[in-house]
């Protein structure tokens, strides 16, 4: 488990970095903004014990057909406030030093992708992970929601099913369920199980049986 020391030395890093890339002086003319939301911190999932109780709630079953489904049928990044939609929240979240422009889009910053451990230095090699796959709930459940609901599922700033990380380490993970990808960093495995229970159990959301028992395995990897 990541200690309250580990994420403060962690953050300490990354704003010494994000000084020392800063550039010297913003270019005549253009509207360079600290977006208020930079506080925010990246939503706790359930403690391991919890996680463990919640784990043991959820329906085990098969997964559902993927007839029918599309990306389309959960609306996102969807506007949050103003000009940001739901992507541009998480990267000043996420990051630490994050400017915006005037459409919220993010220009100077760093951010740790905590499934890698890579420092990433632009946005654009940022992709903001949906913790539980949108294929993966539609699989577990998600086939059966509404429109609505889907939507609030693919955009959830509460809870613990967003997060910045790598492109690559996003691409290679794509739909996959935990016992069919985990993260690279085995020291995050812990915060990356207890994040995808709770996501499954507040949204009740099935788990098949060869994902619990991974899910199981990583939970052990906790202090």
């Amino acid at each position: 488990m990541i200690t309250t020391v580990g994420r403060r030395r962690t953050a300490a890093v990354l704003l010494a970095l994000a000084a020392f890339l800063a550039p010297a002086a913003t270019p005549a003319g253009a509207a360079v903004h600290t977006p208020a939301v930079h506080a925010r911190a990246i939503p706790e999932p359930s403690p391991a014990e919890h996680a463990r109780d919640e784990l043991a709630e959820l329906t085990v079953a098969e997964p559902h057909s993927m007839a029918g489904y599309s990306r389309a049928k959960f609306p996102h990044w969807v506007k949050q406030y103003g000009e940001c939609d739901t992507r541009e929240v998480v990267l000043a979240r996420d990051g630490e030093g994050v400017t915006q422009d005037e459409l919220c889009r993010a220009g100077t910053g760093v951010w740790l992708s905590p499934y890698d451990g890579k420092v990433l230095t632009a946005a654009a090699q940022v992709d903001i992970d949906h913790v539980v796959p949108l294929a993966n709930a539609w699989r577990s459940g998600a086939d059966e929601w509404t429109t609505a609901a889907r939507k609030a599922f693919a955009n959830d700033l509460e809870h613990s099913q967003l997060i910045a990380v790598s492109a690559a380490s996003n691409r290679s993970k794509a739909d996959k369920s935990p016992d069919q990808w985990s993260p690279p960093d085995p020291a995050y495995w812990c915060t990356y199980s207890r994040a995808w229970i709770d996501v499954k159990h507040l949204y009740r959301l099935n788990v098949t049986e060869p994902e619990a028992a991974r899910l199981t395995e990583m939970l052990d990897t906790c202090a």
